[in-house]
């Protein structure tokens, strides 16, 4: 059947956990209960492969309390914009997990999940079936290359 829903057609969006790194770190070294472990789930995420990283709204930022790395010039529609850039993020998706840096977007904005994270946790968006497909670690086909 063909979708007539245009405006999703193509569209992926997938649900993501992030947590502060830094007291998953404290918490695993017994210096802070697991329960001060600052994380939030965030359902509907857009996959977006025209952003390069995770972007997240600076409420989001602010209630992880992530540590800001530095700043950036990035490219967006009107032109280029300086944005602050956070650290110490953990990121799961799809049973997958690494840590990142994120952008900060404005308090109103959508969160993105860009292009690296996709590519270094081997997940890459299938636009007919409108979800992430899991690429293998294992055998032949992993994603993985050193080469």
């Amino acid at each position: 059947m063909i979708s007539t829903d245009n405006k999703n057609m193509g569209k992926v969006t997938t649900t993501i956990k992030v947590t502060n790194q830094i007291d998953l770190t404290l918490a695993e070294r017994g210096f802070i209960p697991t329960e001060q472990i600052r994380s939030i789930i965030l359902n509907d995420v857009l996959v977006d492969t025209g952003a390069t990283r995770l972007c997240l709204p600076k409420n989001i930022i602010l209630e992880l309390g992530l540590p800001m790395q530095g700043e950036a010039d990035v490219k967006i529609a009107i032109g280029v914009q300086k944005v602050r850039i956070f650290k110490m993020l953990n990121l799961s998706v799809e049973g997958r997990e690494g840590v990142f840096n994120c952008i900060e977007l404005p308090d109103d904005s959508d969160p993105l999940l860009g292009l690296i994270p996709l590519e270094d946790l081997g997940l890459e968006p299938d636009l007919n079936n409108q979800k992430l497909r899991v690429l293998p670690q294992q055998g032949k086909d992993t994603y993985l290359m050193v080469l």
